[in-house]
């Protein structure tokens, strides 16, 4: 090789060396760093992940919603669980808060302040529950509300949880009636504690435990309206809760003298000796004189055929044949409980089958049936089973849109095989 040569590959290897070193000044990309320089920055860091609060879904099993069934002295007065203790069935979270189902209890400790509410409504009740706070927990009970209220003062009541030295401890009434927290009695922190809630008219009472702690008469009414859980801040945890309407005026007597009979249909609907209400034979029905729009209805009904087929019709066209929304009676299912055979008792009928089947043959049960607007429902043995809104166009007839005028309720007698007694047949206007 000639020193020529030799001069001009050396210069040809330090133009290389130069662009080389030019490029790992000016571009970061060309740099890639090992694991002894690479540096906190140079790690790609992770997306924050945000917490979810959309409402879970809940497997719950026949033999679960079984248990949760009351006695009949209870169902008989009207009792029924907001909480079946499986599954926020009937409730509807209204804001970003981890409201969930835990160990047969409703718990939340994080997230925005907001109300988890019952999707019915409720006028007149006695409300009954046990809650769970810690040191610091700030909640409440809200009663008379609407979905997202903006001022306690004057749309609804908030009864507090609390501690003692908030400026409305425990079983208060926020901004209207406080609560001597000494008085309250026993408040440790992550101890199980009763209150009992009662709403008639414009009075409001509170117990903690059997004490009476608060009570409270408004100047103006308000309406019938949700019962919402408060998260504001710290765990809460409630349970065994439940509740029972007020006002329930008897429909029965011996002359079913509240009631207008067709003669010319085949079924027959007699007083027995007991005093219960005995429906027999072909497509027939008893039909209220009087007409309700919003209400709870209590009946008690007693199956002994499980093929016996009945119902009770609301919001009927008064005089027309059946012509309203039906709350099935019939325990008739199809393997599981889970699986009605005829929509099942507490179903509305052809909207929205019963989730299960709790109602017994041979003895007598409970249907608890509630109207509000355009969301309607049932409690059967104090389990909720139907919880349907009705979002249909506004029609006169039921079966053909959503019906919002008040109407007749009728018994159902549906075939030549029905047979089946009625007793404490009872209703409430909510207003």
């Amino acid at each position: 090789m000639t020193l020529a040569n030799s001069s001009r590959g050396a210069f040809a290897v330090l133009s290389l060396l130069i662009a080389f070193s030019l490029l790992g000044c000016n571009s970061k990309q060309a740099v890639t760093p090992t694991a002894e320089n690479a540096s906190a920055d140079s790690e790609p860091k992770p997306e924050p992940v945000a917490e979810s609060f959309e409402p879970r879904m809940y497997e719950v099993s026949a033999d679960e919603l079984l248990a949760a069934r009351l006695p009949e002295e209870e169902t008989a007065e009207g009792w029924v669980r907001l909480f079946d203790g499986q599954s926020l069935f009937g409730w509807e979270i209204t804001g970003e808060a981890n409201f969930r189902v835990e160990d047969e209890t409703i718990v939340v400790d994080r997230g925005k302040q907001c109300l988890l509410c019952t999707s019915s409504s409720w006028g007149d009740f006695e409300l009954k529950f046990q809650f769970n706070a810690d040191e610091k927990t700030n909640s409440g009970v809200f009663i008379r509300t609407p979905l997202d209220p903006t001022n306690v003062t004057d749309e609804c009541y908030e009864i507090n949880i609390a501690p003692d030295d908030n400026p409305f401890p425990t079983g208060s009434i926020v901004q209207r009636e406080k609560v001597d927290g000494a008085a309250a009695g026993d408040q440790t922190p992550g101890t199980w504690r009763s209150m009992t809630i009662r709403a008639e008219g414009r009075d409001v009472t509170v117990h903690l435990g059997d004490k009476l702690v608060c009570s409270y008469t408004d100047p103006v009414d308000l309406a019938a309206m949700r019962i919402g859980l408060q998260h504001n801040s710290g765990r809460i945890a409630f349970r065994d809760i439940r509740i029972r309407p007020l006002g329930l005026e008897s429909l029965l007597d011996e002359e079913l003298s509240k009631w207008k009979r067709y003669p010319e249909m085949p079924g027959e609907f007699t007083i027995n000796d007991d005093g219960d209400l005995h429906v027999q034979g072909g497509l027939a029905q008893l039909e209220t004189n009087s007409s309700y729009g919003d209400f709870f209805l209590l009946a008690q009904y007693k199956i002994e055929d499980p093929t016996t087929n009945s119902g009770l019709f609301f919001r009927c066209i008064p005089g027309d044949k059946l012509m309203g929304y039906e709350c099935q009676v019939n325990n008739a299912f199809e393997g599981s409980r889970l699986s009605p055979a005829d929509c099942g008792t507490g179903g509305i009928f052809r909207r929205q089958d019963a989730r299960v089947v709790a109602g017994e043959d041979g003895q007598w049960s409970t249907v608890l049936l509630h109207a509000k607007g355009n969301k309607m429902g049932a409690w059967v043995n104090g389990v909720a089973v139907s919880d349907w809104e009705d979002v249909r166009k506004a029609d006169e007839n039921p079966r053909r849109g959503r019906r919002d005028e008040a109407g007749t309720i009728m018994i159902q007698a549906h075939d030549p095989k029905t047979d089946l007694l009625y007793r404490n047949l009872r209703a409430a206007e909510i207003k």
